[in-house]
């Protein structure tokens, strides 16, 4: 149904102290060409609710109606006009201003700072500095219309600024918040605010901090907040699900080599570093390093030697130094023969995979410290299989190596418990790929741990007992196929 509109006014109209335009707006009124919705407001919609028409055209009254107001406080910080309609201005009075669906909030203060944004005719935004110190001062107001954010909202935003910009530009907002304070008077909130970044840096005392993020940044360990919500949502779903014990079929010393030679060889792959099967084979058991792929080779051999090898598989973390440890141990020997990847240390510069950006160099231990704390909530096997795989891949804490660590960690917590280990073939490496990414971007922990259990089940039902008959299953199953050249399929249960 189409709106009741006059074709003689637009759809929002203010009155003026001209005579003539308020005897205008009068006989529109009467003529029911205009309708009243708020003081000095008309609308020439007939149909839409007052609220409805005045969020189509709220900076464009406010503007009007408040004229060389400064959008400030806590809006400044969360970009105008609350979600529940609340806004607060600095202006030359203090007043509380009700419009359908709009509250405004006015504070009595400055007009624009030569360093405020110009936003609207003739409105301003608060600098990010002015806005900072602005919501430093006290605000009595108890309700949801306080009009300043909470001392730990405050940190929160601080510590994400410097976690997104450094160091360098968070102190350029510093000297900034300096300038204006003297401009505006507010010399006691800068001192304050001055305070809160020094803490968050590790150059104050950090006693004022209130969160996590904030004091292990303090204490030279901070993290990155937004994967620790990844590492939680993860947790929550797989504290949830009792997933099923897959024991291992693997118990004599043969079969043990077999499924490790099939992990290190597939585990390669999937990353890039492909070899024929019969060329794995010389590489693994005979010793033998291709002259023309010497990094590749020894790529190969090193994972096997990690994964073949019993008591290095039963080894888990228990603390965040020993998971420290253990990734710069392993990574150390998988990476030895390629220099330039930084083997057994943790990358320097921030790496990404099309446009993800992954952790920050500064932020991995940390980052890590609190998966783990994830971690130890979670039931032995499965469950911690498929989270620390997940939680080292998603902080990549290395230059290179990270997904054959991860699934190395991975298959070592399932080692440790007699469960069944997880081979990703060639030709699931899709299905793998896309439920990595959907937890990574879109949250959901479902497709990515159903991927592994599928994983875990194909595993099982290969018999790894005899080399050869394994190779038979395998290539039965199309596990060697590229993921455009058929689908995963599954061999009789051993």
């Amino acid at each position: 149904m189409g709106k009741k509109r006059s074709d003689s006014w637009p759809e929002i109209v203010l009155s003026t102290s001209d005579s003539r335009l308020s005897q205008a707006l009068r006989r529109a009124v009467k003529a029911g060409e205009l309708k009243k919705i708020a003081t000095r407001i008309y609308t020439s919609n007939l149909t839409d609710e007052p609220s409805e028409i005045i969020k189509r055209h709220r900076y464009f009254l406010l503007s009007k109606l408040f004229p060389k107001a400064v959008i400030s406080h806590r809006s400044a910080l969360e970009g105008g006009i609350s979600p529940e309609g609340t806004v607060i201005l600095t202006y030359k009075y203090t007043k509380t201003v009700r419009l359908p669906g709009l509250c405004i909030r006015l504070i009595e203060g400055p007009g624009p700072d030569e360093e405020d944004t110009p936003f609207l005719e003739g409105m301003y935004i608060s600098s990010q500095a002015r806005a900072f110190l602005e919501n430093m001062q006290i605000s009595r107001t108890k309700t949801t219309e306080r009009k300043t954010l909470a001392t730990k909202e405050i940190e929160q935003k601080l510590e994400r600024l410097i976690r997104i910009l450094g160091n360098d530009e968070v102190n350029k907002l510093r000297d900034q918040t300096k300038r204006v304070s003297r401009r505006l008077g507010m010399l006691d909130e800068c001192t304050q605010l001055d305070k809160l970044i020094g803490a968050l840096m590790g150059t104050q005392p950090e006693t004022t901090l209130e969160t996590d993020a904030g004091m292990a940044r303090a204490k030279g360990m901070p993290f990155d907040t937004t994967r620790v919500e990844l590492f939680a949502t993860l947790c929550a779903y797989l504290l949830q699900q009792g997933l099923e014990k897959v024991p291992s079929q693997c118990t004599t010393k043969q079969a043990k080599t077999n499924i490790a030679f099939f992990e290190a060889y597939f585990s390669n792959y999937i990353e890039g570093t492909e070899f024929a099967i019969e060329e794995a084979e010389q590489i693994i058991f005979e010793n033998k390093i291709f002259r023309d792929r010497p990094a590749d080779s020894h790529d190969i051999l090193e994972t096997f030697r990690i994964v073949s090898n019993d008591p290095e598989m039963h080894r888990v973390p228990q603390t965040d130094e020993e998971l420290f440890s253990l990734l710069l141990e392993r990574h150390g020997q998988l990476m030895q023969a390629r220099e330039d990847k930084m083997p057994g240390k943790f990358k320097t510069q921030i790496n990404r995979a099309g446009n993800t950006l992954f952790v920050k160099p500064e932020e991995v231990r940390g980052t890590l410290k609190k998966g783990l704390e994830f971690y130890h909530k979670l039931p032995k096997g499965i469950a911690r299989a498929i989270f620390i795989k997940f939680m080292i891949s998603e902080v990549h804490p290395f230059t290179d190596g990270n997904g054959r660590i991860a699934r190395i960690f991975m298959n070592a917590e399932l080692e440790s418990q007699d469960e069944c280990r997880i081979i990703i073939p060639t030709v699931f490496r899709e299905d793998y790929l896309l439920a990595l990414r959907k937890l990574s971007r879109m949250y959901d922990p479902i497709p990515y741990s159903r991927m592994l259990v599928t994983a875990q089940k194909f595993t099982r039902s290969i018999s790894f007992a005899s080399y050869s008959q394994a190779l038979i299953q395998l290539r039965a199953s199309n596990a060697f196929l590229e993921p455009s050249e058929g689908k995963l399929r599954f061999h009789a249960q051993a």
